[in-house]
């Protein structure tokens, strides 16, 4: 009998159902696109393998912008979250960020739950092991199975599972994250494609039991005690509820000298490891050596969830081999007695140099090929998502014969992190931090709707009904400020009276009522007293009128430095350009142009190795060659 292998064909195929591979299939099939997505196991759909929460610093950032444009992850987390705090609310608003524990089982259950009933998507559990090019443009891929899935456009989201393995110790398992089953083919196809590959490397904490715990000699740490969800649609009545604590202790001199006198049995130090550590998220082993000077690291104690008794040791992430684990871990203050569940391990993986990609994700030389999440040399769920939905977005559009799109870094947290990636050069999984951004006052967390949802809405991920929500929620902003700018407050008994009271000046000349709000302890919500006519408006309006009117001159220089990036980056360069074509650039900068095929001047700008005289140079031609 002949051997009879499936063919079959759909619009776009996602290789991956990690964070990344569920908001490019989301993205995809929601755009009306018949959509197939790959994984070695159904079980890892949306899997947490390390963390058991989402956002943080920056990352809080990055979901509420997916959230913007259409993407899954911020209302998932709602949904399943047992923990919720905005972190730095003693500082600015721009680096005010909302983190979340999630209950793992359930964040991954109810993510499948969202897939398994959108239109358009097909599931498959099975391993894609080449994808299948003609004349530079994609045609679908392959399993290992035998089987071909014909499509117009591929999404590469492999995650950490590429040719994987997981090392502690002297013992090295040939396995993906969690013990699953990693992928060995596929790298060997990308090769042939001509994509280069690295090898990078991420790591987790061991995972213990709650009831080998002694919280007693744990500082309890609470969630906030009114809750912001991370989805503009959620309703923030919905998420008020009972939330678990987390708790807080420290290594000390003990831990460290266990540590230091095994670090030759370490895989980092042996050289048994190859694959570039984050350098963000250090292994305990790499903090204790590299800050000697440091007497004591914090360790996060968190629950996985609510219906299990594992509890995540967050900084504590190590390499180590299993005995010196157990004693390292029990020098720990409440971690005396404690019982490991699952050993903290090391994975190593394969991934690209993002620096072949356009800043659209798609490969630079192969058409309708796009890459998204760890498999870019990033790392964190929130980063991988972000960048999932972006790939899946600009699949879509390509297939749908639509311009696709690039978020700047004027735009977006996505913007900022997905032109690093393709500009810079990294030998490190990159981290999203608030410091990357450059104009991070006007990137706030608290706005991500009113700068993103209009292009999510032009894609077609936004309904128009949010969309007219939001366009209202503007309209109110807008209304209110110019209101409060003309209502004039004279420096009569009332008002003196007034700001005696609130602890501030009293007023010398006459003023108006945004003038008060810019004063640093007063606040929209005191003027309600003085202030009889104002609208009765939402929360969430409110924020931004105060946030708006209290930073309204740096707000302004903000967005001037903007209006000039956008004018280089308005400066369009053909990715078909030959550099070695314009006398006067230095042979560095020729070198790394022909490279990387910029496509502005705003981007070549951040090419290291392109300086300013190249970028003057390149003005020059551009207006002599018209």
């Amino acid at each position: 009998m002949n051997n009879k292998y499936i063919e079959e064909q759909y619009d776009t195929v996602i290789v991956g159902a990690g964070h990344a591979g569920c908001e490019a299939a989301l993205a995809c099939a929601r755009l009306g696109l018949s959509t197939i997505m790959f994984t070695v196991s159904v079980d890892s759909i949306a899997l947490m393998p390390c963390n058991p929460n989402i956002g943080g610093s920056s990352k809080g950032h990055l979901v509420r912008e997916i959230d913007a444009l259409g993407g899954e992850m911020g209302k998932n987390i709602d949904k399943t979250f047992i923990q919720s705090k905005m972190l730095n609310k003693s500082k600015g608003p721009a680096v005010h960020s909302l983190r979340a524990q999630a209950d793992k089982s359930d964040y991954t259950r109810e993510m499948r739950r969202t897939l398994e009933n959108t239109e358009n998507l097909t599931i498959r559990q099975g391993e894609v092991t080449e994808i299948l090019v003609e004349d530079g443009k994609v045609t679908g891929v392959k399993t290992f199975s035998g089987a071909t899935y014909k499509a117009k456009a591929v999404v590469l989201c492999t995650g950490t599972y590429l040719k994987a393995r997981c090392i502690y110790g002297d013992v090295s398992n040939p396995t993906g994250p969690n013990g699953l089953q990693a992928a060995n083919h596929l790298t060997e196809s990308l090769k042939k494609l001509g994509i280069e590959i690295r090898r990078f490397k991420t790591g987790t904490p061991a995972r213990v039991d709650k009831r080998s715990i002694d919280f007693s000699k744990m500082e309890e740490q609470f969630g906030d005690e009114r809750v912001v969800p991370f989805s503009f649609s959620t309703d923030p009545e919905s998420v008020q509820k009972e939330q678990v604590s987390c708790w807080l202790t420290y290594t000390n001199e003990e831990t460290h000298k266990i540590i230091r006198s095994n670090i030759d049995r370490s895989p980092l130090y042996s050289g048994m490891i190859e694959g570039v550590g984050p350098r963000y998220c250090p292994s305990i082993e790499d903090k204790v050596m590299k800050f000697a000077d440091k007497e004591r690291h914090q360790v996060f104690i968190e629950p996985e969830g609510l219906y299990t008794n594992e509890m995540y040791l967050g900084g504590m992430s190590s390499s180590l081999p299993e005995d010196v684990q157990h004693a390292m871990y029990r020098t720990v203050p409440g971690l005396e007695n404690v019982k490991i569940v699952r050993n903290a391990y090391a994975i190593e993986y394969d991934c690209i140099d993002p620096r072949q990609l356009h800043a659209t994700l798609e490969f630079k030389n192969i058409k309708g090929l796009f890459s998204g999440g760890q498999f870019n040399g990033s790392s964190g769920y929130e980063e991988a998502a972000a960048q999932g939905l972006v790939a899946g977005i600009n699949a879509a559009l390509e297939v749908l014969g639509r311009e696709q799109i690039i978020i700047d870094r004027s735009e977006g947290y996505i913007g900022v992190l997905i032109d690093d990636l393709v500009t810079k050069e990294s030998h490190e999984p990159y981290r999203m931090m608030t410091s990357r951004a450059e104009y991070r006052l006007i990137l706030r967390q608290d706005n991500a709707d009113l700068r993103l949802t209009p292009i999510g809405h032009k894609i077609g991920l936004v309904s128009d009904e949010t969309y007219e929500k939001l366009e209202n929620k503007r309209k109110q902003i807008d209304e209110e400020i110019e209101r409060l700018e003309n209502i004039p407050v004279g420096a009569n008994a009332k008002i003196q009276s007034f700001l005696t009271e609130h602890g501030s000046e009293p007023l010398k000349t006459g003023s108006n009522l945004a003038e008060l709000i810019r004063r640093p302890e007063l606040s929209y919500d005191d003027l309600a007293e003085i202030d009889p006519e104002r609208p009765e408006l939402a929360a969430d309006v409110i924020e931004q009128i105060n946030i708006n009117i209290k930073y309204d001159g740096y707000i302004k220089r903000q967005l001037h430095q903007v209006e000039q990036f956008k004018k280089l980056e308005g400066k369009k360069l053909s990715p078909d350009f030959d550099y070695t074509t314009v006398s006067g650039l230095r042979i560095e900068a020729t070198q790394k142009l022909n490279q990387y095929k910029p496509l502005s001047i705003g981007q070549a700008s951040r090419i290291s190795g392109v300086s300013p005289a190249d970028i003057s140079v390149l003005l020059v031609h551009m207006k002599q060659n018209k």
